[in-house]
């Protein structure tokens, strides 16, 4: 396997400047963030794909992923803001597949089509997805989860005439949050290009063992995250060593799936520090002789 960082720790640094540390760091990869200040897909043109693309070149290294989940970009609707951003929820959810609003549910579609189509541009194999997003006070489980069937059919074949792979994130507090609910999802939509972007840390959040959760979700998933977590499971994303997951056995399982893809660390929350963040993390696994 090959590691990488996610881009969404820069997002008080330019694009340039991430992937340059990145790069510095030792990682083979990086996930680049599919919005403001980085590469929004609904405002990037041919050039910025252009340079994006010769930077990469320059600094000798591959997209991992490209982060399609976090949205920033796009103001949700006065309908949408009060029906869920009273819950604590980060803003970067909205609009998410399952809003009150048809039009932010569509919003956060088209977006999801252009992050392909960027993705596609960036030779990126996948993006990855929120799992659906908050469901809001006045929406049943059962409408949330029609509405992101509906979502994900339609992204879909983009996805396929693309050749570019959707995967949804389960995410603890989310419509998908656990292993069964992905599998769930899974059932209703038939197509081979939508995946699991496997989250460590969330699972251990939710209360599932990520290394139990290896080889049966391997089938689904190319690409995963890592981050620690801490002891009591709080959905914090913590710098690799510093929680109580067990990461070795997590990357042990990994590796005897044979998956040679990327695990790409993601600590967005080490915004101040995240050139130091994303040195720290690689001398972690160097250290315990992963990279």
């Amino acid at each position: 396997m090959e590691f990488g960082f996610s881009m969404n720790a820069f997002r008080q640094r330019t694009l340039t400047e991430g992937v340059e540390a990145i790069a510095d760091a030792g990682y083979d990869g990086v996930e680049i963030l599919l919005d403001d200040p980085h590469l929004f897909p609904g405002t990037a043109d041919g050039d910025d794909l252009e340079r994006a693309r010769s930077l990469l070149d320059d600094c000798g290294i591959d997209v991992s992923n490209c982060n399609a989940f976090m949205l920033s970009a796009i103001e949700p609707s006065a309908e949408s803001r009060a029906a869920t951003f009273n819950r604590d929820t980060e803003a970067f959810h909205h609009p998410s597949f399952v809003e009150l609003a048809a039009e932010d549910r569509q919003a956060r579609v088209d977006h999801t089509k252009n992050a392909l189509a960027t993705a596609a541009a960036l030779g990126s194999e996948s993006i990855s997805i929120p799992p659906g997003g908050p469901v809001p006070e006045r929406m049943s489980r059962a409408d949330a989860l029609d509405a992101f069937v509906r979502g994900l059919r339609d992204v879909a074949d983009a996805a396929e005439k693309l050749g570019v792979d959707v995967l949804v994130e389960p995410e603890p507090h989310l419509l998908i949050e656990t292993s069964e609910d992905f599998l769930d999802l899974l059932d209703r939509v038939d197509s081979p290009r939508i995946g699991c972007n496997f989250d460590a840390g969330h699972f251990y959040s939710v209360g599932e063992d990520p290394v139990e959760l290896v080889e049966p979700l391997a089938p689904h998933t190319p690409h995963y995250h890592l981050e620690d977590i801490p002891g009591d499971r709080t959905h914090e994303h913590t710098q690799l060593g510093e929680g109580a997951m067990d990461i070795d056995g997590f990357l042990e399982a990994v590796e005897a799936t044979g998956y040679d893809g990327y695990v790409t660390v993601e600590l967005y929350p080490y915004q101040e520090t995240a050139a130091e963040t994303a040195r720290t993390a690689m001398e972690y696994l160097e250290a315990h002789g992963w990279a």
